[in-house]
């Protein structure tokens, strides 16, 4: 089952961010064909980093549960908050 990962930076994180981006990114890599899309959420200029938006293939709740504790920035303390919901794709038609 997919889910949507909606993570959102406690403000005034920029630095844990950058610090933290490239073990986050290796992270994102290391979860293969698992991982549909992930990307920054920007602020509304596009200019800065806010959160991150991620949709994963997951077995269950559980699995979900487990990859966003394991992501690099959830360990740096980068986000305030972190909804987890399932998510079906209906376009782009697969």
């Amino acid at each position: 089952m997919l889910y949507m990962f909606h993570c959102t930076d406690k403000p005034g994180s920029a630095e844990v961010r950058a610090g933290n981006r490239p073990t986050h990114l290796a992270y994102l890599e290391s979860l293969g064909d698992r991982l549909v899309a992930a990307g920054p959420l920007l602020t509304e200029d596009g200019q800065g980093m806010v959160g991150s938006l991620l949709i994963v293939e997951c077995a269950d709740g559980a699995a979900a549960q487990e990859i966003a504790a394991n992501d690099p920035y959830a360990k740096a303390g980068l986000f305030e908050t972190v909804e987890i919901r399932p998510w079906r794709r209906v376009f782009p038609k697969a």
